[in-house]
């Protein structure tokens, strides 16, 4: 286990680290509840072992700090065991109150100690196992069911975030709307089971390359959400002008390559899109207003033939 034992004693310090350093895990030391707080955020450790007399911060105030973390950041839990001089009624149940988990003895005996750090070994193992499968269960509430993008109800959420970043930062935004062409008379002509082919290839296409742009590009992240029906979104935080038309190009360009047959989408014969953008410097205007101006572009390159975009 990763160990972050809190602890102004030097002596207690070398004792305690010699000791779990035997029994095999990794101690880190902080003398105080403030340079606590700085680790347990850099280092995620599996256990912290917390005094509860210490300068600077001590441990009662560390530890609701560090369950504040957990709630707003929404961290596993981690378990805190207090240490005491002794190990007194008033002592156990001011170190629950506290948000500790339990209170160790600093002079308890060396089987003791063994036991109590295997028994927090099994937790630490069945919390580590219990975070990926809630980690798997959130990447899946947030995808698609069929095209694997992001879904309508997690790019809101993402969406948001990011907007309020962005006006409290005065950073620039970029947003397309994307729209399979004739897709109601791809559907009419192929049948509906060819139709959810075609979305998975045209997302799979999209995913692709807004992952390639977001790869090459440190400071900005855009992201690929399926908006509704055959309609997408790409949205842009940080992004730079040269990025929000390099991308629509990309993505028009990668649809065509990978040609879908369509019989009925005007003289092209393939599947292609039609894509709407909206661009801001500095995000001080509203979603829905950047929403709303991608939207009208939209319908400006379909009226236009589609196989196009038209942006800001």
């Amino acid at each position: 286990m990763k160990i972050l034992l809190v602890e102004d004693s030097r002596a207690i310090v070398a004792v305690m680290s010699v000791r779990l350093s035997s029994f095999g895990h990794e101690v880190t030391v902080a003398e105080n509840g403030e340079i606590a707080l700085a680790l347990f955020i850099e280092q995620a450790p599996d256990l912290i072992l917390m005094d509860i007399e210490m300068p600077v911060m001590n441990g009662f105030e560390a530890t609701a700090r560090i369950r504040a973390i957990e709630t707003t950041q929404d961290w596993a839990w981690t378990p805190i065991l207090f240490l005491t001089a002794s190990d007194t009624r008033e002592n156990l149940v001011t170190a629950i109150e506290a948000g500790g988990d339990d209170f160790i003895v600093k002079s308890v005996s060396e089987d003791v100690l063994q036991a109590k750090m295997k028994a927090m070994a099994r937790i630490a193992a069945l919390r580590s196992r219990l975070t990926v499968a809630n980690r798997l269960l959130l990447e899946q509430a947030s995808r698609d069911g069929l095209t694997g993008l992001y879904n309508r109800r997690y790019m809101d959420m993402k969406l948001d975030l990011a907007w309020s970043e962005a006006k409290r930062d005065s950073t620039s935004f970029g947003l397309l709307m994307l729209d399979i062409d004739h897709f109601k008379k791809y559907n009419d002509h192929y049948g509906h089971l060819a139709g959810d082919d075609c979305l998975r290839k045209v997302a799979g296409t999209i995913g692709s390359v807004v992952d390639r742009y977001r790869a090459e590009r440190e400071a900005a992240s855009p992201f690929a959400a399926r908006y509704g029906g055959e309609e997408f979104a790409v949205v842009m935080p940080l992004a730079t002008r040269e990025l929000y038309h390099g991308l629509a190009g990309a993505l028009l360009d990668a649809v065509r390559g990978i040609a879908v047959s369509h019989q009925h989408n005007a003289d092209w014969g393939i599947v292609t899109l039609s894509i709407g953008g909206a661009f801001v410097m500095q995000a001080d205007d509203t979603l829905a207003t950047l929403f709303r101006a991608a939207d009208e572009r939209l319908y400006i390159a379909k009226e236009r033939g589609r196989n196009g975009c038209v942006l800001s």
